[in-house]
């Protein structure tokens, strides 16, 4: 069974960008992070087996980093083009 796949935007206090992104680089189910520009500090998408284990990631884990101020998230619904791409309407994601 395909894995959910969502982009969590998160805003960082400046002076702990590096503590946060160790932090974050920690979680296994954070498939990318991005140090970005713009709005945000942070992008990071984000795999979990369904609603339930991916707000357990989000409030016992991402949003207990110190340093973090907010996230943003938005859930893939359907994979056009990408690394995880495979020619269907599911994602790839990599195993655990």
């Amino acid at each position: 069974m395909a894995k959910m796949l969502a982009f969590v935007d998160i805003f960082v206090d400046s002076p702990s960008m590096d503590d946060v992104v160790e932090a974050l680089s920690r979680i296994p189910n954070i498939e990318e992070l991005y140090e970005v520009t713009g709005e945000f500090d942070i992008v990071t998408l984000v795999s979990a087996a369904d609603i339930e284990e991916f707000r357990d990631i989000l409030k016992n884990k991402i949003l207990k980093i110190k340093g973090i101020k907010s996230t943003v998230s938005a859930m893939v619904l359907h994979t056009h083009k990408g690394p995880r791409f495979n020619g269907d309407s599911k994602p790839r994601v990599s195993g655990r």
